[in-house]
């Protein structure tokens, strides 16, 4: 049964008041111990109506407050496509020191925050999860002890638990893609001199085999396939070539267009979601970068149109911290960037298209000085109703 205080919230809502003047309401007449009686939802729904700097400023009273930066209302009213807000899009910086805490840089302010999106209420569930990727605001962890993936929605706070379609084979190329209608996770399982490929389809929740790629897509088994026309695309390693996936009939292709230079001495993939594919790359010989260039797939999607070289200083710093070994750079798509990462450094170096323009992205100050590898940087885009 409802009590006295929470009748005459409902009555307010009843009455079409604006939650404005039920926040007034209740500040001045009522003895302070009240709030502490309200039911969490309607106290979420009246304090996200604060405008943002407000609240930003509230929530450093008290623990409750400071957790409702990430409550569905909240999320839900400043990430509207409406709302001119700063809650849009987030670059989380994953690091073993961090101990599943994930410093989020804020990409429409251009500065990182000053908390940080933490795992450790959320997946306690999964102690040992060994890889985590990211999609459309859901999250994906594969964990080999239990043999069974954790798909997540933090917002939203909401998960599921697949098992592996098999339990004794290796996992590799883990990739999980988000789509209107869903999500898609797509593995590769070795089986002694072959492979097979299994896909989960959320709106169905089975997963289905299909045969595997040979030869094998390398020993990189963090490569992730991007989604590009109904397919996952991969880069081979040398000879490099791209080969496709198509999700509908499970057959395994090579487009039949060319790689942009003879002289690569690394291959990797972005899809930007909504159409377009492009490759970034090195340029060089004998297995040495003397630039970096980015390509976008043009012509009706026949040949490979050049849309920039990375600048000579930018592209020294980029090759000195790869150390030529380039097993180690991963690329992703983030909201009009294309990021260009290494698991040994603690920077991410982006294009934006919208400026066609290079940067560095600035290093995380809570990292410190000295720290080992295994930097793994993740797209996060806040997404309430993304289902699991």
């Amino acid at each position: 049964m409802m009590n006295k205080n929470t009748d005459i919230i409902m009555s307010y809502f009843r009455s079409k008041r604006q939650p404005h003047s039920i926040l007034g309401t209740l500040y001045h007449p009522w003895d302070p111990i009240i709030w502490s009686k309200l039911p969490p939802e309607i106290l979420e729904y009246i304090l996200s109506f604060l405008p943002l700097k407000t609240f930003l400023n509230l929530r450093s009273t008290c623990k409750g407050f400071w957790s409702l930066i990430f409550s569905p209302p909240f999320i839900s009213k400043h990430c509207s496509p409406t709302a001119s807000s700063p809650f849009s899009s987030f670059l989380l910086l994953s690091h073993p020191q961090f101990h599943r805490h994930f410093p989020l840089y804020d990409c429409t302010l251009g500065t990182w925050r000053n908390f940080s999106l933490s795992l450790s209420d959320s997946f306690h569930s999964f102690p040992s999860f060994s890889t985590l990727i990211s999609s459309g605001g859901l999250f994906c962890l594969s964990d080999s002890t239990s043999c069974s993936l954790l798909v997540c929605n933090l917002l939203a706070k909401s998960s599921r638990k697949i098992q592996y379609p098999s339990f004794s084979l290796h996992l590799e190329h883990l990739t999980f893609v988000t789509t209107p209608t869903g999500y898609t996770i797509f593995v590769l399982f070795s089986e002694a001199a072959s492979n097979c490929a299994f896909v989960y389809d959320s709106k169905v929740q089975t997963w289905k085999r299909f045969r595997g790629f040979a030869p094998v897509l390398g020993d990189n088994h963090q490569q992730q396939g991007v989604l590009f026309n109904g397919g996952l695309y991969f880069a081979t390693p040398e000879p490099f070539s791209v080969v496709m996936f198509d999700l509908k009939s499970g057959r395994w292709e090579r487009p039949v267009w060319e790689l942009p230079s003879h002289h690569l001495t690394f291959v990797r993939l972005v899809s930007d979601g909504g159409g377009k594919l492009y490759l970034v790359g090195g340029v060089g010989s004998n297995g040495i970068s003397r630039s970096i260039k980015l390509w976008e797939l043009g012509g009706d999607g026949n040949y490979w149109v050049e849309v920039q070289s990375l600048p000579d200083l930018m592209c020294r710093k980029f090759v000195s911290v790869c150390y030529h070994n380039y097993e180690h750079v991963y690329c992703f798509w983030h909201e009009g960037m294309i990021c260009i990462c290494c698991y040994t450094w603690p920077e991410i170096l982006y294009y934006l298209l919208s400026r066609r323009t290079w940067h560095w992205l600035p290093r995380c100050p809570s990292l410190p000085l000295k720290c080992s590898c295994g930097f793994k940087w993740f797209s996060f885009v806040p997404n309430l109703y993304a289902s699991v």
